[in-house]
C-alpha cells in the first residue's frame, strides 16, 4: 500500500495505491476480501492483507447487514444423505426461468458447497442434525429441497463473521467512503479503470468536500443493489449502490428489466415471506385514519379454503409472479393488496392474532379445509396451534423477535404491508470468473446481473459467495499483486473529476431542486412505471421524464445549503442516470414484445383478464396483461453507456451461453490447472 497527498483545485487529497479495491463491505465483498488473502498467501505473496482496501459507504449498512425475510434463506447444492444432487442440475434449476448464462450457473452450483462450507467453518450458525447434516427444506422456484437457512439474519451473520475474520488477517476497512466517479483510461476493449474519487464523510466541511482517492490494479464491486430507486421499497433506508458510477466507467448492464417484488412490511423494512405466510395470519385493510376495517381479499377468492390456502402459498411463492394471478393463484393476493393500497389509497395489514375472516356466508376458518399442500406441511411442521401467532411462534420465534427488535410487537399489533421493490435479478455483466466487460473490473453480489428471469429464492447469497471466489482466484493467478504507483498516468483523470465536484458546489448555491427532491421524483416515476406493473406508453413516457431530470440535474446542479449535501448531490445523480438506465432496458423490451415474465406484468388491452375486480384506474377496465415471450429466453439484453446517443444508453442483444459440456481426463485437468491454462479455457 503507497500513499500520497495532492493538491487539486485547492482541496488536498490523499491516494491510496494498492492492488485491489473492494467496493462494498456486504456479504459478497468480505467473502472476497477473506477469500483473496487466502490465496494470496497460497501463494507466497508478502503481507497480502496490505495490498487490498475494503472501501465502503456504510460498514454496517447495506442490504445483507439490514434486511432479510422470516427464515433467510441460503441455496446450495442438496446436502441430505438421502436426495441425490449435482452441479448440473442445480444450474439447470437457475437457468429455467431464461436470460441466465449456463457458465455462471454452473460454476454456482460447482462451488456452492465450497462456499457454503467456508460460511460454516467462519461460524454462520447454519444448523444441522445430529450427524452433521445440513438439513434443507423448499423454497420458491426450487426442485428440490435445497435451501438451508441460519434465520431471519442469515446475510448478517455471513457479513459479520467474514469481516471478523477478514479482521484476523490485518484487512482493513475504510468506511463512510461515498464513491463520486470512477477514473478511466482507454477506450473499447483497452480501457480501464484505474482510479476512484470518493467522498470521505468523516472531512466533509473540513475543506469543503472531503475528497479522497484510490488507486489500483484490480477493482471489486460488491456494493449491492440500487434500492432507493423505488418509493415502495424494501431494501434498507440509504441502499443506492453506485449502478450510475459504473454505467459511466463504461460497465455493460445485463437484464436491467430483471427484479423481484413481493409483500412486505413498511414500518420496519422486512419481507414478509415464509412462515410469516404459512401461519395463515389474517389479512384486512383500514383507511387513512385505521378505520372502516374491510376484509378486502374477499372480494378476489369464492371461499374461505382458496382464501387461506393461497395466503399460505405465498410463504414459498413469495415473489410476485406474473404467471401466477390467473385462475385465483397465490400472485392474486398482491395484486388485491396492490389494488388497495396503490388504487384506493388504503392501508393493508397482516394480523396474526386472528385467522383469516371470510365474506358472509363463507365457512369459518377450519384447518380440514385447507389445500392438501399447506395442510401437509402445517401438520408435519407441527403447526396447528388455534392462532396465526401461536403457529408462528412454534414454526419460527427469531420471526416474532426480530420485529420485537424494532419495537413492533406481533402479539399485540397488526403489521402493515404493501408490494415492495426487494431484489434486483439484473446488474452488470459479467463473464465466468465473473470479471466484467472491463478488464480488471469484477462485479459480485447483487450488482452482478447472473440471474436471469427467476431465481430460486436464496440463490442470490450462494451468487455473492460463489462470484467472489471467482473473481478473487482469477486476480490472483492471472494477475498478480503488483501494487500501482501514485503516478501522473494511475492519477489521470482525477483533476477533471475534482472539477466536476467543485462545479456541483458552486451550483449548489444557486439550483432550486435539493437532492431530497430529485429522489421523490426518481422513485415516484419507478415505482409508477418501473415496477410490477409496466406498459409501453407509460414507460415510453417515463424515459422521456428520466432523460429531462437528468439533463436539468446535470446542467444546474442541485440545491446544496452546506458541504454535507454534496454527498446527497452526488447520489442522486447517480440514482438519476441509473434509473434513465433501467426504463430505457423496459422500452426496448416493449420494442421486442417481450410480454409478462418473471415479476412484472405487461398490462395491454388485448391481453389475458386478471381478475374481474381488479380494476386498472388508466381505463376503468379489468387489468389485462400479455403473456411471456419465451422465444427471448435465450437472449439475455444489454445496455451501455453512450452520453452521444439520444437516449444516453444504447442496447444490444447477447445470447445466453450454454451450460458447459466437457469430459477430460483426469491428467489434462491436472495439467490445464496446474499451468494455469484454466483461465484461458
Amino acid at each position: 500500500m503507497k500513499r500520497k497527498e495532492l493538491e487539486i483545485e485547492g482541496y488536498g487529497v490523499p491516494v491510496t495505491a494498492v492492488n485491489t479495491v473492494i467496493v462494498g463491505a456486504g456479504a459478497a465483498g468480505m467473502n472476497a476480501a477473506v477469500r483473496l488473502v487466502e490465496f494470496w498467501r497460497e501463494r507466497g505473496v508478502e503481507a497480502p492483507q496490505r495490498r487490498l482496501r475494503v472501501v465502503t459507504g456504510g460498514r454496517k449498512l447495506g442490504t445483507s447487514r439490514m434486511s432479510g425475510s422470516d427464515k433467510q434463506t441460503y441455496y446450495k447444492m442438496g446436502t441430505s444423505p438421502d436426495v441425490p444432487d449435482s452441479a448440473r442440475e442445480f444450474a439447470e434449476a437457475l437457468t429455467a426461468g431464461g436470460c441466465c448464462h449456463g457458465d455462471t450457473a454452473l460454476a454456482e452450483g460447482i462451488a456452492s458447497l465450497r462456499s457454503f462450507y467456508h460460511l460454516v467453518d467462519a461460524g454462520v450458525p447454519f444448523p444441522h442434525d445430529p450427524w452433521g447434516s445440513f438439513i434443507g427444506y423448499k423454497t420458491d422456484h426450487d426442485p428440490y429441497e435445497r435451501a438451508t437457512s441460519a434465520g431471519p439474519k442469515t446475510s448478517k451473520f455471513m457479513a459479520e463473521r467474514l469481516e471478523e475474520k477478514a479482521a484476523r488477517q490485518g484487512v482493513e476497512i475504510d468506511d463512510g467512503r461515498v464513491v463520486a466517479r470512477f477514473l478511466t483510461e482507454g477506450e473499447g476493449a483497452e480501457r480501464r479503470i484505474t482510479g476512484m474519487l470518493c467522498i470521505d464523510r468523516s472531512r466533509v466541511g473540513e475543506d469543503g468536500a472531503g475528497l479522497c482517492a484510490y488507486v489500483a490494479e484490480n477493482w471489486i464491486l460488491a456494493a449491492g443493489g440500487p434500492g432507493e430507486l423505488y418509493r415502495t421499497t424494501v431494501y434498507p433506508p440509504g441502499q443506492l449502490g453506485i449502478h450510475g458510477a459504473a454505467f459511466e466507467a463504461g460497465l455493460e448492464g445485463a437484464n436491467l428489466t430483471e427484479s423481484q417484488y413481493g409483500l412486505a412490511s413498511v414500518k420496519f423494512r422486512w419481507n414478509v415471506s415464509g412462515t410469516y405466510m404459512q401461519a395463515v395470519p389474517r389479512i384486512f385493510s383500514t383507511d387513512a385514519d385505521g378505520g372502516d376495517e374491510r376484509e378486502f381479499l374477499t372480494e378476489y377468492f369464492d371461499d374461505m379454503p382458496a382464501m387461506a390456502t393461497n395466503i399460505f402459498l405465498k410463504g414459498y411463492q413469495w415473489p410476485f409472479d406474473a404467471q401466477r394471478i390467473t385462475g385465483r393463484q397465490s400472485s392474486l393476493v398482491d395484486m388485491a393488496v396492490h389494488q388497495e393500497t396503490v388504487v384506493r389509497g388504503r392501508h393493508v395489514w397482516m394480523d396474526f392474532r386472528r385467522n383469516p375472516v371470510g365474506a358472509d356466508g363463507w365457512d369459518e376458518f377450519d384447518f380440514a379445509a385447507l389445500g392438501q399442500e399447506a395442510l401437509e406441511y402445517l401438520r408435519k411442521a407441527g403447526a396447528t396451534q388455534p392462532t396465526p401467532i401461536e403457529r408462528l411462534e412454534h414454526m419460527n420465534g427469531p420471526a416474532i423477535e426480530l420485529y420485537a427488535e424494532s419495537e413492533i410487537d406481533l402479539y399485540s399489533e397488526p403489521l402493515e404491508i404493501a408490494v415492495c421493490a426487494q431484489h434486483h435479478n439484473g446488474g452488470f455483466a459479467v463473464d465466468k470468473w465473473w470479471q466484467s466487460n472491463i478488464l480488471r473490473t469484477f462485479v459480485v453480489g447483487e450488482m452482478a446481473g447472473t440471474h436471469g428471469v427467476k431465481r430460486p429464492g436464496g440463490s442470490a447469497l450462494n451468487a455473492g459467495q460463489v462470484g467472489g471466489l471467482r473473481a478473487v482466484e482469477y486476480i490472483a493467478g492471472v494477475y498478480g499483486a503488483e501494487e500501482p504507483e501514485v503516478s501522473d498516468s494511475a492519477t489521470a483523470g482525477l483533476d477533471a473529476a475534482v472539477s466536476w465536484v467543485k462545479e456541483l458546489l458552486a451550483a449548489g448555491e444557486t439550483a432550486g431542486v435539493t437532492p431530497g427532491e430529485a429522489m421523490d421524483e426518481i422513485k415516484e416515476r419507478m415505482t409508477r412505471c418501473g415496477a410490477h406493473l409496466r406498459s409501453g406508453k407509460g414507460a415510453e413516457r417515463a424515459l422521456d421524464a428520466a432523460l429531462e431530470q437528468y439533463a436539468r440535474l446535470r446542467d444546474d446542479g442541485l440545491g446544496i445549503s452546506e458541504p454535507a449535501d454534496l454527498v446527497d448531490a452526488v447520489t442522486a445523480l447517480q440514482q438519476c442516470l441509473t434509473h434513465v438506465a433501467f426504463l430505457r432496458a423496459i422500452c426496448a423490451m416493449f420494442d421486442r414484445a417481450a410480454g409478462s415474465r418473471g415479476s412484472h406484468c405487461v398490462l395491454d388491452p388485448e391481453g389475458a383478464e386478471m381478475h374481474p375486480k381488479l380494476i386498472d384506474p388508466e381505463t376503468d377496465e379489468p387489468y389485462r396483461f400479455l403473456d411471456e415471450n419465451e422465444d427471448l429466453r435465450g437472449t439475455i439484453l444489454h445496455v451501455s453507456y453512450d452520453p452521444s446517443a439520444p437516449e444516453l444508453f444504447r442496447v444490444r442483444d447477447v445470447g445466453a451461453r450454454a451450460i458447459p459440456e466437457r469430459d477430460v481426463a483426469f491428467e489434462v485437468a491436472w495439467r490445464e490447472y496446474r499451468e494455469g491454462e484454466i483461465f484461458d479455457l
